[in-house]
């Protein structure tokens, strides 16, 4: 079995610029971050109430096609709160990938209920759609419940009330089908979006299939505001409610301070909105350039044997959020391999997370078959990504590319 990690480090050298480092992801600011940031110093409305909030909130819903954005503290934050919103309750089961990151699986649990883990599918790196609906049909049984439908875990006996498919590195998951079972078996649909600002599903943005989505703009998001995320939704009332639970459950009022239920400090400072606006101004060049590093990888992959390039699925436009290759089952041994050999030569790689249950907290979670989740994150490496890569790339003309515009 011939070693891959010499092809792989020069398929990357062919395409990344020299540096002594060049990091997985990292922010870029070169818009008007420092002047929209400077306001809010000068003003003072630099904490959980200012102007930028409210348009940072109305440019995410403009841009995403969402009645309603709320910003918060974080994705985490945001998520928890959808779930709420949803009508989890301590007890019920919620569908979510077995492959993702620890938030999804954490916000789950901060409800009271129990991660039920899915398996994944190679082509969208995603919950397979037709695995869990064999498995929902074998294992679960569905009744009326004053005239809704509940989801009942034949093993448990439990209520399995949401099902979280997670848009891995910003690779839309196949949401026709996870719909449609969401409608058979009386689930939920609640998007884990915090990977796929920029992303669309069949010409829309993703997020917008669900009854609620949460958004991340942590500090390796295509799109930050340091710390941060959103809660979306296309419905108005649970809108305003997202909107009242994240700001304390304070009743509006001049002077007085009353709650009326409990809520929480969710609320996202007007300094990082701040940097928000600036960043989402930036979005469509972060997308294009981003979109021109992936082509140049799909190039640069094309004809070594033993790895591919993951592409955007059929019917989807990704934001490449995260650029990935996935070696060959029979060099799945290789992975460590080349993690060494790459982050050794000074270009950061990373293997996918691991397992939920692998983890010693969701350990014995209810879970389905998860073979290919397994292989995948056996298999999976991530690659340099930052937008400024492909910016780098379309101004060097001895590459000769003509690179398509985000959609």
């Amino acid at each position: 079995m011939p070693d891959l990690s010499s092809d792989i480090l020069a398929a990357l050298r062919n395409v990344l610029p020299a540096r002594d480092f060049l990091a997985l992801h990292e922010p870029q600011f070169s818009g008007n971050e420092r002047a929209y940031v400077t306001e809010c110093l000068d003003s003072g409305w630099v904490s959980s109430v200012g102007k930028f909030v409210d348009r940072f909130e109305s440019e995410l819903a403009e841009y995403t096609g969402a009645k309603r954005a709320i910003a918060i503290v974080n994705g985490t934050a945001a998520l928890h709160v959808c779930l709420l919103l949803a009508g989890v309750e301590p007890g019920d089961e919620v569908l979510i990938p077995a492959l993702t990151f620890v938030a999804t699986a954490n916000a789950v649990s901060y409800c009271g209920a129990i991660p039920h883990l899915c398996e994944s599918e190679e082509k969208t790196l995603g919950i397979d759609a037709a695995q869990l609906e064999s498995y929902l049909q074998e294992n679960t049984k569905v009744r009326l419940d004053s005239g809704v439908l509940s989801c009942i875990n034949k093993q448990s006996g439990r209520r399995i009330r949401a099902l979280i498919p997670m848009h891995t590195f910003g690779l839309p998951s196949d949401l026709d089908t996870l719909e449609k079972i969401c409608a058979r078996f009386g689930l939920i649909l609640i998007e884990d979006a915090a990977e796929s600002l920029g992303s669309f599903y069949r010409g829309a943005h993703t997020g917008n299939r669900g009854l609620l989505s949460a958004l991340s703009f942590n500090g390796n998001k295509i799109l930050t505001t340091g710390g941060g995320g959103a809660i979306l939704t296309g419905d108005e009332e649970l809108g305003r409610r997202a909107k009242h639970l994240t700001t304390t459950a304070k009743v509006p009022h001049r002077w007085e301070f009353r709650h009326d239920e409990i809520g929480f400090n969710y609320r996202m400072p007007n300094i990082n909105a701040a940097l928000g606006c600036a960043q989402l101004e930036q979005l469509p060049r972060y997308l294009q350039s981003k979109r021109a590093l992936a082509e140049s990888y799909i190039d640069a992959f094309a004809d070594i044997s033993g790895v591919k390039f993951v592409r955007e699925p059929e019917n989807t436009r990704s934001n490449y959020w995260l650029n990935a290759i996935l070696l060959d089952k029979e060099n799945a041994n290789q992975r460590d391999t080349i993690l060494a050999a790459t982050n050794d030569a000074g270009i950061m790689t990373r293997p996918a997370w691991t397992l939920m249950s692998e983890l010693p907290m969701y350990g014995n979670c209810p879970h389905m078959d998860l073979s290919c989740a397994q292989s995948l994150e056996q298999r999976l490496i991530n690659i340099p990504s930052s937008a400024w890569l492909g910016e780098e790339l379309k101004s060097t003309p001895e590459n000769g590319r003509t690179f398509g515009s985000a959609q």
